[in-house]
């Protein structure tokens, strides 16, 4: 947006003083000659600030045309948002539902809350005026590439999904609108930050177990066939691993993030929450592929034209072995490696229930005639260090978008947006209650950026080291398929409220061991439902889904969902009770 004012013009004393804080003076008689340099950049980006601002024709949603009525929204009411999962409600019509043409024609979708869909605020899941500081939340004039896709799929997008507050949880206990509450227990997390998008789509899975096994059916609200969430470490996985559902970290760069919520470019990542193995491929289907603007995505990343359709190959897959008599709960796995991480079994607080479900759903591949060996990667217990040192000095420039930040401002195709608020006093004291993940973001990033303590080839090294990492998972996986770990540490705990800002902090990300090591180094991780463990404080009968991820090779997506479906060739997950 542009500021209409031209800027004071820097003097040569602003000279001298920027020169002395980079340790040198300017001559007396070329002062004058660097002024005019400077005053030519400026005299650029006033020109440039004062031109009307421009929207890629491919970016404009059909708003108000003859075939798309305009968008409007509703704040959903306590009665219709039982579990607060709804952030927003809409009504907006994919073109290709009025002739059922589309892999998603009738489908309902819910977008989550850092998402561009236009019409419609975007609020980070965080409080008012904190996005931006002259209206409450802004509302986009452009839909996000993906939502553009889910509509041109015959979707029919219902609303936008609560997330927490600034993406920056694990946990679904930090929403400015409060918790996310899960949908199989009252009081538990659903995970985050993908949180609302877990529960929508989890509700109609609640009520069809339950319904089949003769119990009492909790109106829970209307739900979605389909949500789109994020992961910059673990969003989409951890809420599906609590809910019960199956979701999808895509390999980084074959689904475009433009227009959603960035953490850090290496960690964003965009994908489906379903309530099936096949509905998550059918989805990805529809989101992958270049879009002409994100960065993020490389030459690997398919054209759109050129995207697998993932569910129509698994349909293939297990019609050929359908046909070979090999679909069987005896033989479903043959010709599928699959190696168990001992390190994931390792991470801090891992519950034994956890141990025992993911070890139990492991042995089931070589009941199904797969090949199953231990793999030792000992860099895995590392990751999070790694992790840390690599994105966290940029973190707070690029999500909070301060005044002064040059690497906020340097991302890939930044949206039309208005002015940042800045962090002061209230912001801290609502964050410090709500998500002390958020000061402390900023406090380290400031330490972490001072340049006299960690030089920038710091974070180099850091990097190098992802590298590592990855080549580490890179190297395993050459003789194998995937790679198979218990998805979170725990199930669902309890909402916590009564917690020190460091217990708190550390509590919120406390699930992601296994999951943010793949946000760095891009590997494919699937999240599918094994069985069911003891919830922290609760009774023998009060259990929570348990979860195991599958991870691939990067953009080998269909072996992951292969093995998935293989796996549940034995029995679905939520049947081992």
């Amino acid at each position: 947006m542009a500021s209409h004012q031209i800027k004071e013009r820097a003097s040569i004393e602003t000279l001298r003083e920027i020169a002395k804080a980079h340790g040198f003076v300017i001559r007396p008689q070329e002062e004058s000659e660097y002024l005019k340099f400077v005053h030519a950049a400026q005299e650029s980006v006033d020109f440039v600030d004062l031109l009307p601002d421009y929207v890629d024709s491919r970016l404009a949603p059909n708003i108000g045309t003859s075939n798309q009525v305009p968008r409007t929204f509703t704040l959903p009411s306590i009665s219709e948002n039982p579990l607060n999962a709804w952030s927003h409600r809409t009504y907006i019509q994919g073109s290709g539902l009025a002739d059922g043409t589309g892999l998603l024609a009738g489908k309902k979708v819910a977008i989550k809350d850092n998402t561009s869909v236009a019409g419609v605020p975007t609020t980070g899941g965080t409080q008012p005026f904190h996005l931006c500081k002259d209206k409450p939340a802004p509302i986009p004039t452009i839909d996000a590439p993906v939502v553009s896709r889910i509509l041109e799929a015959g979707a029919v997008i219902t609303g936008t999904s609560t997330c927490e507050n600034y993406c920056m949880s694990a946990m679904s206990c930090t929403s400015a609108t409060g918790p996310v509450e899960n949908p199989w227990l009252r009081g538990y997390s659903t995970g985050g930050s993908s949180s609302g998008s877990a529960a929508l789509i989890a509700l109609h899975v609640v009520k069809k177990w339950r319904e089949s096994r003769g119990l009492p059916v909790e109106d829970l609200g209307e739900g979605v066939d389909f949500a789109l969430g994020s992961d910059q470490g673990g969003s989409i996985r951890i809420p599906a691993a609590y809910c019960g559902i199956y979701g999808l970290k895509p390999t980084h760069g074959l689904v475009p993030f433009t227009g959603i919520t960035s953490l850090f470019p290496i960690l964003d990542h965009t994908g489906p929450l379903a309530s099936s193995v096949r509905d998550a491929a059918l989805f990805l289907a529809v989101l992958a592929g270049y879009d002409g603007f994100d960065p993020r995505m490389t030459p690997e990343a398919p054209l759109r034209s050129a995207v697998p359709q993932y569910h129509a190959i698994l349909d293939e897959q297990i019609a050929a072995r359908t046909t070979a008599g090999t679909w069987t709960s005896q033989a479903a796995g043959r010709n599928i490696r699959v190696g168990v991480l001992k390190e994931a079994f390792e991470v801090a607080g891992i519950q034994p229930d956890i141990v025992s479900v993911v070890h139990k759903a492991a042995s089931r591949f070589a009941s199904l005639g797969a090949s199953v060996t231990d793999v030792s990667i000992p860099l895995h217990l590392a990751a999070p260090h790694i992790f840390t040192a690599s994105t966290r000095a940029y973190m707070a420039d690029i999500l909070l978008s301060r005044q002064g930040s040059s690497t906020a401002s340097s991302l890939p195709f930044p949206f039309p947006s208005s002015a940042p608020a800045v962090p002061d006093q209230s912001w801290y004291e609502t964050l410090t209650t709500s998500n002390p993940l958020l000061v402390g973001l900023l406090l380290s990033s400031e330490v972490l950026t001072d340049r006299s303590k960690y030089p920038e080839t710091v974070r180099e090294k850091a990097v190098r080291h992802v590298q590592e990492l990855r080549t580490a998972y890179d190297k395993a996986l050459q003789q194998l398929d995937v790679l198979i770990m218990p998805a979170t540490p725990n199930v669902g705990p309890r909402h916590v409220e009564d917690m020190g800002v460091a217990e708190k902090a550390g509590f919120l990300l406390s699930n992601t061991l296994n999951t943010m090591p793949f946000n760095i180094t891009g590997h494919p991780g699937l999240v599918i439902p094994v069985g069911w463990g003891r919830v922290e404080g609760g009774n023998e009968e009060e259990k929570l889904p348990v979860a195991m991820q599958i991870v691939g090779k990067r953009f080998d997506e269909q072996a992951v969902f292969l093995a998935a479906a293989a796996w549940e060739v034995g029995g679905l997950g939520l049947d081992e009770e």
